[in-house]
């Protein structure tokens, strides 16, 4: 896991909290700011989710490049 998907997973956590509270208190400001950071949240862990893949690939790239060279070293 990476920053972005824990920040990410930790601002919407905190703006579905907030939507909950406004929405039950009849605070539509609240309410929206609330909505506003879970879709935040959700926008920042998938930024970390594609870092993530991103970085996996690229390690399998390596990795598969390196089997490669090898086999050619023992040719």
């Amino acid at each position: 896991m990476n920053k972005d998907q824990v920040k990410g997973v930790s601002k919407e956590a905190t703006g579905e909290v907030k939507e909950h509270v406004g929405r039950a208190l009849g605070d539509k400001e609240l309410e929206a700011k609330g909505h506003a950071k879970e879709m935040e949240g959700k926008l920042q862990k998938k930024l970390g989710d594609t870092k993530e893949a991103v970085k996996d690939t690229a390690r399998d790239l390596e990795d598969n490049i390196r089997r490669d060279d090898d086999a050619l070293d023992r040719k």
